[in-house]
């Protein structure tokens, strides 16, 4: 069977973030972005605000994204991922559920 587009373009996202090629995740969110972070209470909203977010990291930070399955439909996609946030020679691991609401 073959992957969901959408699932196939979440995929996509995941190993950009992971090759530290946040140009090309940016390219594929909408200017009308919202983004919840995990520990914030408010959503990022707009592509502008996210990636002045995103540019707000330290240098030598990093993040790396293991996307261990996709579940995808026409409206919605769920990725189960590992990401593991990098700085300073200390490492933060978290399991997390991404959920995207994919449009156009």
């Amino acid at each position: 069977m073959q992957e969901h587009p959408n699932a196939t373009l979440v995929r996509q996202a995941g190993e950009a973030m992971t090759r530290g090629d946040m140009q090309a995740q940016f390219d594929m969110l909408a200017d009308d972005v919202v983004w919840h972070e995990i520990g914030s209470d408010e959503p990022i909203r707009g592509k502008d605000a996210l990636m002045a977010r995103f540019g707000a990291i330290p240098e030598g930070a990093s993040i790396t994204v293991d996307v261990h399955d996709v579940v995808a439909n026409d409206e919605h996609t769920m990725a189960l991922a590992t990401a593991t946030a990098s700085m300073g020679g200390k490492s933060l691991i978290y399991r997390t559920v991404e959920i995207y609401h994919i449009r156009d």
